[in-house]
Parts: structure tokens; sequence; C-alpha cells
């Protein structure tokens, strides 16, 4: 073979590889591409890009197209209309039906007209007002439902984030943990070499290191796992790994300043809100209902052009123009006791909505004083759990020292490891806990 063709089959190998592995870089770099985010970031972005919250978006539009056509009903209706029409001879019979004689369509077999009409509604007993009321209503239902909607992804992105901050300070955790099950297990080896251990020692050293890597590995896909739920509440590509910038250390409000949120959320609540408007609806319904016991009064007009003139007799075969105006009313005697019971109830069912709002009351408080209360419990917990992290550090260098000297067993100090990584994990979960408590609160009240 010649240089020039082991020339030419490198380069056409070299292109080859490069063809086939660039689809998977690709893809490797696309999965392994970062965004960071903090909690208030990653927050506004499930607000304004969650599907559901796109899809309330959509219905809020929709119900203010309904009110829309609810005030449009009000304006006059106007007809235009025209017909043509071709007659047949007229058959006519005498003695039975024994002697017909069939003659032309007088005055003409052609007929036509052309026309418009038009009515105006002057009073119906506040059915249209009823009407519009009812569908402002559904509108500040659907505002209410679109703003319900995106505090509640706000605040299960709130909790998916926290819960990533959580993982990725355990995942420190394990690795600190990984790196002192490997330093004790290399020290008891030189320990047994001296016998100056036993051999269960190593065994139990080997399986503790062992229990480390697996929650590590454990570790990795619950972050895998929670990386793809917070993609999904901001709508993100499952490839995107979302790092989060904020810490479980950030700043926490004073309990204090949640105290405005609790006094109000009686009235600013979601539910409470949304239960007002189901009364304001229903009570819309029941004007609706109560307006049929009332007279209607229209205006309407006609204007045309027919042809033949039908209004003399004989009719004549000429085209001629009419039109009018004049005042319609109406009243239904039967809806005296048609729309008796239709009335009761509407009557009751508003009660019934005002009885169920004071219920969202009632809950509303107890839900939100309850997190009120964890919240200064967290906040306790916090402090309590800091100290008690630098408690476990301590005892457990005093433990591996002893150990070491042959002063302590090996289930006290493995005992004082996972001492000191329980506690770590604590401080964490109870900052993290905190600040979930808080976001709920915010929802409670309608903040979020």
């Amino acid at each position: 073979m010649t240089i020039s063709r082991k020339y030419g089959l490198v380069v056409f190998v070299f292109v080859l590889t490069v063809f086939i592995l660039n689809p998977i870089l690709a893809a490797a770099q696309k999965r392994n591409s970062g965004y960071k985010l903090t909690l208030a970031e990653a927050v506004q972005m499930a607000k304004s890009q969650n599907k559901w919250v796109q899809a309330a978006g959509i219905q809020e539009s929709e119900a203010l197209e309904e009110r829309k056509d609810a005030f449009t009903a009000a304006l006059p209706t106007i007809n235009l209309g025209g017909s043509y029409q071709r007659f047949s001879n007229l058959t006519l019979f005498s003695e039975g039906l024994s002697h017909a004689t069939t003659i032309s369509t007088p005055p003409t077999p052609n007929a036509a007209n052309l026309g418009v009409d038009a009515s105006f509604n002057i009073y119906s007993g506040g059915r249209l007002r009823a009407l519009q009321k009812e569908q402002s209503s559904h509108v500040n239902e659907a505002k209410l439902n679109s703003r319900d909607r995106s505090g509640n992804v706000a605040l299960q992105t709130a909790v998916q984030y926290l819960d990533m901050v959580k993982l990725n300070d355990l995942k420190r955790f394990i690795l600190d943990q990984l790196k002192r099950a490997q330093t004790r297990l290399s020290n008891i080896n030189a320990l047994y070499k001296n016998q100056k251990v036993t051999r269960s020692d190593v065994l139990r050293a080997e399986v503790t290191l062992a229990n480390v890597q697996l929650s590590l590995q454990q570790n990795e896909n619950d972050i895998s796992i929670a990386n793809q739920r917070l993609d999904i509440l901001i709508n993100m590509p499952d490839s995107v790994q979302i790092s989060p910038a904020d810490s479980a250390g950030m700043p926490k409000p004073g309990v204090g300043t949640l105290l405005p949120f609790v006094e109000a959320a009686s009235v600013s609540s979601y539910s409470v809100q949304k239960a007002t408007e189901n009364i304001e609806t229903q009570k819309a319904k029941l004007k609706a209902v109560q307006s049929s016991n009332m007279p209607s009064l229209n205006f309407y007009s006609a204007y045309g052009i027919n042809y033949p003139n039908f209004l003399v007799f004989p009719p004549v075969n000429q085209a001629y123009a009419l039109g009018f105006v004049g005042l319609r009313a109406q009243y239904s005697i039967s809806s005296l006791y048609h729309n008796k019971s239709k009335v009761a109830a509407g009557k009751l069912k508003v009660k019934e909505l005002e009885v169920e709002q004071e219920a969202y009351k009632d809950n509303v408080n107890t839900e939100v004083k309850s997190y009120y209360v964890k919240y200064a419990e967290a906040l306790n917990r916090i402090s309590v759990n800091e100290h008690s992290v630098e408690q476990a550090q301590v005892n457990y260098r005093i433990v591996n020292t002893k150990y070491l000297n042959q002063l302590a067993l090996l289930t006290d100090l493995l005992d004082a490891d996972n001492l000191y990584q329980e506690s770590r994990f604590n401080l964490v979960k109870a900052q993290t806990d905190a600040l979930a408590i808080y976001y709920h609160i915010l929802y409670t009240s309608g903040s979020l």
C-alpha cells in the first residue's frame, strides 16, 4: 500500500468517526448543559412559563370574551332577508275531483321580497344586567383561578427547589463522609497490620464504606429526579441541569413580618375570594330568574320591498315598499307559579354559598395559624441544630482520637460519625423546612 493510500484511509476513518460521534457528543453536551437559578428566579419562571399557568391564562381570556358577548346582547338585533318563489299553475276542481281546470297563478307566478327588521330591548326586568353581572363574576373567578394556579405552581416550584438544595447539601455531606470512611478504613488497615485491631473492625469499616457509596448513588438519582420535576414546573427541557444558586442558609424572614399575612388570610386567601365570587355569581343568576316575573318592553321596526301586491284585492302584479315602527309589551302570567320554586331554590343556594364561605374562612385561619406556629418552631429548630452540629463535630473528633489510641470501640466511632452526619442534615432540613413553610404561608394568604 502506498503512502498516499494510507493517508487517504486515515483521513476517511477520521471523518467517519467525527460524523458518527458528532450527534453523540452534541447530545451529551446538551444533557450536561447547566442552568443556575436562584429561588426567586425559579419561582418567577414557573409563574410565567408553566403550562398549567398558561392554560389558566387562556381560560381568563375566554371568560373576557364571554363577558363581551353578554354586553353585546344589549345591542339592537338587525336582520336582513329576502326570498323568491316561482309558483306552479293553479289547478281548479269542480264537482269533486272529476273536472279540473288549469290556469296561471294570479296575478303572476313569480313572488319575491327583500326587507330588513330590527328590535331593541327597552326593559326586560333586569335580565340583561343580571347576565352581564354573572359574566363579570365569571371573569373575576377566572382571574382568581389564574392567580391561584400561578401561586400553587410557585409553591410547588419553591418546595422542589428547596428539595434540590437539601439533596445537594446532602451530597456534599455524603462526600465528606466518604472521605472519612476511606481515611478510617486506611487507618484501620494500618492498625490491623500492627495487630492492634481485629479483622472484624476491618470488615465493618469496609461495609460502612460500601453503604456510604450506595447512599451517594441513591442521592445522585434523587437529584436527577428532582431536577426533572423542576424542569417540568418551569417548562424547560429535561436535558437542562438546574443548579440552585441559593443555599439552605439564605436569610429567612422574621416571625413578626409574617403576622400581616396571617391576619389578612381570611379575606385575601384564594379560596375565600373564590367563594365570594361564587356568591356574586349565584346572586346574578337569582336576579335573572326573578326577572322572568317582570314584564318586557321592546322597540321593533321593519321595512321591505314585496312583489306582487297582495295588500289589495284582487292582487296586483306590482311591487310595493312598506315599513313600520312599534312597541311590543309582554308579560307572562304563568311565571308567577312557574318561577316560584326556582326563586326559592336560588335564594337557598345563596345561603348555602355564604355558609361555605364562612367554612373556607375557618379552614384558612386554622391552616395559616398552624403554619405560623410551625415557622416559629422551625426557626428555633435551626438555632438548636446549629449548636448540635458543633457538638457532634467536636464529639466525632474526640471519639476518633480515642479510637486511634485504642481507647474507644469502632462502634462508638461509627455512631459518632453517623451522629455528625445526621446533625448536619437535620440543620439543612430545618432551614429548608422553614423556607417551605414561609412559602406555604404566602400561598395560603393569597400573597404568592
